[in-house]
């Protein structure tokens, strides 16, 4: 009798550790997903970028050196490999592009250009898909080293190979604090 009872006990403990093994496996296939999805954003950021570069430098040829550091910088964008080399080049080309925006503003002529407007809302689409897939990222990873560190499922996940999962970060520090608001009136 005693023996069905540990029998019983080593064959629950063997059935939940199978359940705990899986869902961890489930969770870092999830994690992978999100990032793979991150890179295909980037990816179509990437390709549009030459479109865009070559458009507004119709109108701006002596931005130079804006655009020879968005080209330079497009190639890193998509091959950062790890979560935090892939944020850097990530954050580094978002940079970049704001400066391109902020030469297309001054010259009036483009912003009217209509294959220069489609341009501009292509990247603004792809800039919201590439915050949401972030965003699932982040979710999965925190879902993932939730697990782990979670009990009993901690006593299975680093024997078995699981590690946590690093956040997608920006490393812009004005966005770490709010944004100073003064409505004094000037003297």
């Amino acid at each position: 009798m005693i023996i069905w009872i540990i029998l019983g006990v080593v064959v629950l403990a063997l059935l939940a550790g199978v359940g705990i093994y899986n869902g961890l496996v489930r969770l870092r296939q999830l994690v992978r997903e999100a990032f793979s999805g991150i890179t295909v954003q980037l990816r179509r950021r990437a390709d549009l970028i030459p479109n865009l570069v070559e458009t507004v430098k119709g109108y701006a040829t002596h931005e130079r050196e804006t655009f020879e550091a968005i080209t330079a910088q497009r190639a890193a964008a998509t091959s950062g490999g790890s979560v935090a080399a892939t944020a850097q080049a990530d954050a580094a080309m978002t940079g970049l592009l704001g400066r391109l925006m902020v030469v297309a503003e001054a010259y009036p002529q483009l912003q009217a250009d209509e294959n220069f407007r489609q341009l501009q809302s292509e990247l603004t689409s792809i800039e919201d898909e590439l915050q949401s897939a972030r965003r699932y990222y982040n979710a999965t990873a925190r879902d993932l080293n939730t697990k782990i560190q979670s009990f009993p499922d901690m006593l299975f996940a680093r024997p078995m190979g699981f590690t946590e999962e690093p956040y997608y970060e920006d490393a812009d520090a004005s966005i770490q604090s709010a944004p100073k608001v003064d409505f004094a009136r000037p003297a």
